[in-house]
């Protein structure tokens, strides 16, 4: 046993709590809803995507600003950006020739913002 690992005492007796179950098991989503969910949050599993929906957090940028800042290729930006888009965490805009990215709504900002917050308390 190593020393991060800790010891959970094993029930005496199996009880199930009814009540209980009864309760949860009324508000549980769906299988669907909590696979789509486990997918959402693989998609922040990638440091150069948070890297990219951090950036966005505070500016619109296009795929040249974005790979300048997070010091990735343009190629790499294009790529995480077309999977966050089909996540639909991030949206853009066409100025002429020029493609603007953002977030896609205030739940991807809260969403990072509460990341940010939990890892720093």
């Amino acid at each position: 046993m190593t020393d991060n690992e800790e010891i959970v005492p094993a029930c005496e007796f199996h009880h199930v709590h009814d009540d209980t179950l009864k309760k949860i098991s009324g508000i549980m989503p769906d299988e669907d809803s909590l696979f789509d969910l486990a997918e959402l949050y693989k998609i922040f599993g990638d440091s150069t995507r948070i890297k990219i929906l951090y950036a966005l957090f505070e500016a619109e940028l296009c795929v040249c600003d974005i790979a300048t800042l997070i010091g990735a290729t343009m190629s790499a930006v294009s790529h995480q950006l077309r999977i966050l888009k089909q996540a639909s965490l991030v949206k853009f805009r066409r100025d002429g020739k020029t493609v603007f990215y953002s977030l896609a709504d205030d739940h991807v900002r809260s969403i990072l913002g509460q990341g940010m917050e939990h890892i720093s308390e």
